[in-house]
This record gives C-alpha cells, structure tokens and sequence, in this order.
C-alpha cells in the first residue's frame, strides 16, 4: 500500500501546481476525506501520510502565489494558533524523550499548522470559500452513499486496509466489535473509527446548507446534498455525531431567529445551575444522560469530567508525561479512554494545553460576532453564521470524543476558514448591495458618478 500512496501523493501533487490554490486546497481536503490517514509510507520510524506530502507543496504554491500573499493579514487568531503550537510542541518535547518527541511533533506540525497556514492564505474572498465547499459537498455526498452500503450491507470497503498500517496492525479493530444498532453496522469508511466518519459531515454540513445561496443548480443541489450529509453522519450509528448533527441543524434553523440567541444562551446557563442544584449531582450528569440519542457510554464521559476535576492537583503542571492517569480503574477500565478534547490538553500538556485551546476557540468565535457585526450583505452574514455553528457544533462534540487521525487536518483547515472569515465580508454578494442605511440601489444609481451640487458648494 505505500506505493499506492505514493502515487495518490504525486497526482494530488500535480493538481496542485496546474490547479488555482482553491481547488488545491479542495483536493487536499478531498484526499484527507477519501484516502485513509492510516495508510502512509515509512522510512525508518517516520511514517507520512498523503497529506504530510500534499500540505508542503500546497503552502509552497500559495507563497509563490503574490497576489495571495499580498491579501494576507496577521490576525490576533493567528497570534493564539501559533502560541497553541508552542505549547503542544514544546510541552511535548520537555516531557518525552527529544529524538521521537521531535519526530512525532515534526509531523504533527504539519497535520495543523500547515493545514491551517494554508486554508488562512487560500480563502481570500467568498468566491473562494465556495469553490472550495462546492467540490468538498459532492465529494462528501459520494462518501455518504459509501457510508450507507456499510451500514445496511454490513460489508466494510476499507476497513480490511487496516492490516496494512505501519503500527500495531490487529486482525480487528476493536472500534468495531460493539455492536450495531437496530439491525444496522457502524459505518467506518476510510476513517479509522466511524465516529470521526460522522463528525467529518457533520462538520461540514453548515458549509454545505449555505449553498443554497448560490444562483442556478447549485441553490437546487444545495438540499440534496445536505441531506447527504445528515444520512452520512446518521450512518456513524454513534451518539456523538448524531448529537453534533442535531446541535448544527438546530442552530442553522435559529439563524432565521437571531434575536433569540441572547436569550438562549442566558436560559442554558440558568438551566446548568438548576441542574446543578435540583438533581443533587452535576449538570454534565444529568447533560449526559439524558441528551444522548442514541444511548452509548455516558455514564463514561461523565465519570472522565469528575477524574479530571478530582486530580488536578497531579496534572495542572506538566500533565502525566505521556501516561496513564490510571482512571479507567475507577470506571471498571483496563486503561483510561480519554474521549474528550479538552480534558486530553490537560493530560497532554497540563492546564497550559486547556488555556491555549479555550482561547484559540473564544477568539474564533469573536472574530465570527466581529465580521458578522460588521457585514452588511445577507449571504456574507449567512457565510459567517455557517462557520459559527461549526465551530459550536465541534465544542459540543469534544465533549465526548478527542479528534484524530483526518479529523485533526480538518479541524486546523475549518480554523483556517474561521481566521480567513474576513475576507468573506470584502466580497459582497453581486445581487444586492446594502448600504449603511439598509437602502438598496438600483444597479444605475449605484454606476452613477458622484457630481458635486452646486446649491451646496455655492
């Protein structure tokens, strides 16, 4: 399979130097969403997947690129997503042996900065996030009808590739020895688990909805191919994407209702405290219990949150150097399944992992209030709005997993779109201009020359 790769690498390779960067980048995105991470060429103790390879050259074409680079702006985001990299590599490299903390973070670094880095300098106007998400749509849409033969077929396309990954290669993975749902497999698709196949819809369904925006077919395909999206993620048969898809739907429906959000917000956090108060136990309990749809393990999730808040005397500092915090002996584990985000940064690299992440998350979403403050146009507002229920939705879901494999890139580039949102209110919609004043002129009045009046000039 490393030959197999390779030659994925150098095609991918060769549409990027012919192609614009936005289509680069949407091959890049279309390599991380079809071709399994898990498959990667080794030379000696380093193993590079496709992407590793695509994402250099990638950068490389956009610092060639002046136009590009012309229309690039450092931003406090980009400050904070730097200062993050900082701490997760030189963390990492304090507390592990240097040789392979240095080859591990090495490809790390190019998992998420690079991803970022290039999404940032890409997305210079709207025109180029929707050429993007266009080709991002349908190649998901295909994944999705994928998705759904495993589920109702039982019959796994990739998973037999398994075997062929550099390390610790199983006969079965135990992801997928628990058992379906209502007669239905756990899609896994090229993924290594099918709860990152859900989340990667999930993920990008916001994005896909806001094309119904766009003129001719693409406002009619617009609808089918979100609905794609949802069966795809429904085809996880995992709670986690099922709750990330019905969070995002749920938010993409109160965008008709914006004046309520406020209000929303200061009720959830009313409610948290009467939870907290009425049950006798802590609100991510009762969270947890009860708004799982489809069951799982929650009791789990919930338990992790106590462990973490009970010991944070023990990892605050330095974390637990790479091993284990010795809490699955409290839920009946032989070994502890850190599945939630921001609990792992503190595992990882102590409270200083956890402060990074919150607020490469909270500026994330001021920079989105900003722009979207800021722009007048009603599909750049809905662009805006698009990416902020994807950023909520990821923050719902970390909740109760922690991101690897493809999902990881995916996440830096979606961050890239987040810090690129900027651009998106430099380029109007051509089919209104709003002015200040909400008035609209008509396409001459807005060609016509200003020509002083006389009567005031005198």
């Amino acid at each position: 399979m490393q030959g197999i790769t390779l030659l994925i690498s150098i095609i991918s390779s060769a549409l990027i130097i012919v192609l614009r960067p936005a289509y680069g980048l949407a091959v890049c995105l279309g390599v991380l969403v079809w071709y399994p991470d898990y498959l990667r060429i080794s030379i000696g103790t380093i193993d590079i997947s496709a992407a590793r390879i695509i994402l250099p050259l990638l950068l490389l074409r956009c610092l060639m690129d002046s136009c590009i680079c012309r229309k690039f702006v450092w931003s406090r985001l980009d400050t904070w997503v730097a200062i993050s990299m900082a701490v997760y590599v030189g963390m990492y490299c304090l507390l592990r042996p240097f040789g392979m903390a240095v080859e591990n973070r090495g490809g790390f670094l190019m998992d998420t900065w690079l991803a970022y880095i290039c999404a940032r300098l890409i997305i210079t106007d709207q025109a180029a996030l929707t050429r993007v998400i266009k080709i991002v749509a349908v190649l998901l849409a295909l994944l999705a009808g994928l998705s759904l033969i495993e589920c109702t077929t039982h019959r796994y396309f990739f998973y037999p590739l398994l075997r062929f990954r550099p390390w610790n290669a199983p006969e079965g993975d135990p992801s997928l020895r628990v058992a379906g749902r209502w007669g239905l497999s756990r899609a896994i698709g090229p993924f290594s688990h099918s709860i990152m196949l859900g989340m990667c819809f999930a993920m990008f369904l916001p994005l896909i909805w806001t094309l119904r925006h766009e003129r001719g077919d693409w406002h009619a395909f617009a609808y089918p191919l979100s609905i794609m999206a949802v069966l795809g993620a429904f085809s996880s048969m995992s709670s986690n994407p099922w709750m990330m898809v019905i969070c995002v739907v749920g938010l993409l429906v109160m965008e008709r209702y914006r004046r309520w959000v406020k209000p929303a917000l200061a009720m959830l956090v009313v409610l948290f405290l009467m939870l907290e108060v009425i049950s006798n136990r802590h609100f991510y309990h009762v969270l947890f219990q009860y708004m799982n749809p489809v069951g799982g393990d929650w009791w789990q999730r919930a338990k992790l949150m106590d462990c973490a808040i009970e010991t944070i005397g023990e990892w605050w500092l330095t974390g637990y150097r790479g091993m284990d915090p010795d809490w699955g002996s409290r839920m009946g584990m032989t070994i502890t399944d850190v599945n939630n985000e921001f609990i792992l940064a503190g595992v990882e690299y102590g409270i200083w992992g956890v402060i990074v992440l919150c607020t490469v998350l909270g500026l994330a979403f001021q920079q989105l209030c900003k722009v979207y403050r800021l722009s007048k146009d009603p599909v750049t507002q809905s662009w805006i709005w698009a990416l902020g229920v994807v950023l909520a939705g990821l923050i719902v879901s970390l909740q109760g997993v922690s991101l690897f494999g493809q999902n990881v890139t995916l996440f830096y580039c979606l961050l890239g779109f987040i810090g690129s949102s900027g651009n998106l209110a430099e380029s109007p919609s051509e089919s209104r201009v709003w002015m200040t004043d909400r008035t609209v002129l008509s396409p001459a009045e807005d060609m016509r020359p200003a020509v002083p009046d006389a009567r005031v000039t005198g």
